[in-house]
């Protein structure tokens, strides 16, 4: 990826123009009106025609003094030795975006029941987890297919490779993330956290869990060598951790922080100080659900935002280098972040109303059958697809997140009606589609059709 170029220093732009009381009117006028054309970088303003006479240097000084009376200064994240305070801003527009975080992600207001209601939510969560654990790992370099990783979740079995390592691993913390998100942050949870994410994944098992030394000199580059970050000194590291966690429990106490805006600079923090050798990555997004959680955001248990970042990677690194390359303006980083948030939030929401439309073509093909519960009909709904699928009692208990007595009561009810076939293969009993299960749902006609089509033993 092409690093963004350096905007001019500010200091010799205004020996060049601030004398001009005239000239300096008009470019911060030109550079409130640039407001409309998004959050510009100079990189961006390298590209686009010029206001009338104004030089370009002339402009982008007008920007940044049209930005400087909107930007706070963030509390304890401290710049490198020589660098500008990190700042940001919310343009006025985006301000939207943080008041539909807090309806939807916060609140309960006009939320789909599938997410509200007891008996359904878990098959969301649980869904939300895998993809969360798969496209997080993805980001990372994690090779194996989707179909091969939700297969690995769901039936539990044992990686292969590190790429599966990597995605179980996320899977589980994600897990843990829900389990502590009441817990204050402190230096030894985020080491906890990174050996979670890293257990097995990396090649010096010492690396887990710990902070990089000052003799392991750690970098950001891209495939072509090019260097894009060089993160602070090891030295200050655990300074600086404990400094991070500060900001995480909520300090300083007497500034008001949008809680959605401390996730996100949490997220930027870790991946700004790179405290670990590897898997900072997947460490600072794992921080940022925490954080979500942590201040009661809840819809954030079913969303991913690694599934909306893989789909365009490119973005996601370059708003850091926007952040550094200017003056360490985190607003590049945070309307970014707040996209990624609106839009997970959005494919979730069509996600349910997909599954909606599909469980209601089930119900009608089962509508001379008892009522089955909803996890029957999800099963149907997605056996549908997959003709030929198998599941097994463990698979069905991880996709649902029941016991196990219910995961076997549901799998044999459908054996019996004729709509899975069953096979025990070692200890393990295997329940398969029929690939003319589309056919046995149009033709039944009544239960005792259905118990004639085909039968099972005793479990």
């Amino acid at each position: 990826m092409k690093r963004p170029r350096n905007p001019p220093a500010m200091d010799q732009l205004w020996q060049s123009i601030g004398g001009d009381a005239q000239k300096l009117m008009k470019a911060i006028q030109a550079g409130k009106e640039s407001s409309a054309l998004g959050y510009l970088h100079w990189d961006k303003l390298l590209h686009l025609d010029l206001p009338e006479g104004l030089t370009r240097e002339e402009w982008w000084f007008g920007i940044k003094m049209s930005r400087g009376a909107g930007h706070s200064t963030l509390p304890l994240l401290r710049p490198k030795p020589g660098e500008p305070k990190f700042t940001y801003s919310m343009p006025g527009p985006k301000s939207r975006l943080l008041h539909d975080i807090d309806l939807h992600a916060g609140g309960r207001i006009e939320m789909p029941e599938q997410v509200t209601n007891r008996e359904t939510k878990n098959q969301y969560y649980v869904s939300s987890l895998i993809e969360e654990a798969i496209t997080s790992s993805q980001l990372e370099g994690a090779t194996t297919t989707r179909k091969i990783a939700e297969n690995l979740i769901r039936t539990g079995r044992t990686p292969r490779d590190r790429s599966e390592k990597m995605i179980l691993n996320n899977y589980r913390t994600m897990q843990h993330i829900s389990e502590i998100k009441d817990e204050q942050l402190s230096p030894q949870l985020v080491l906890d956290i990174h050996r979670a994410v890293t257990q097995g994944t990396l090649e010096d098992t010492s690396e887990e869990g710990r902070l990089r030394r000052s003799d392991e000199k750690i970098v950001v580059s891209d495939s072509d060598g090019t260097v894009h970050h060089v993160p602070p000194h090891a030295d200050e590291l655990e300074d600086r951790l404990e400094a991070m966690c500060n900001f995480a429990n909520g300090q300083p106490e007497d500034e008001f922080i949008h809680p959605v805006l401390r996730s996100i600079f949490l997220h930027f923090w870790l991946g700004y100080d790179h405290p670990f050798v590897d898997g900072n990555g997947r460490a600072a997004r794992a921080l940022f659900y925490w954080s979500m959680l942590h201040q009661d955001y809840w819809l954030t248990e079913f969303i991913s935002i690694s599934q909306i970042l893989l789909k365009a990677p490119a973005k996601y690194s370059r708003s850091f280098l926007l952040t550094e390359t200017d003056d360490n303006d985190l607003t590049y980083f945070l309307l970014h972040q707040l996209e990624v948030i609106t839009r997970s939030i959005e494919e979730l929401l069509n996600h349910i109303k997909r599954r909606a439309r599909k469980l209601q073509e089930v119900e009608r093909r089962v509508r001379h059958l008892e009522p089955l519960n909803h996890r029957q009909r999800a099963l149907l709904g997605h056996a549908l697809k997959h003709p030929g699928h198998r599941y097994t009692i463990a698979s069905h208990i991880r996709s649902h997140n029941v016991v196990h007595q219910t995961g076997r009561t549901d799998l044999q009810s459908l054996t019996k009606r004729g709509l899975l076939s069953s096979e025990k293969i070692g200890r393990t009993w295997y329940f398969t589609v029929p690939l003319d299960l589309e056919q046995r749902l149009a033709s039944v006609g009544s239960e005792a059709q259905v118990n004639q089509v085909g039968c099972t033993s005793n479990l």
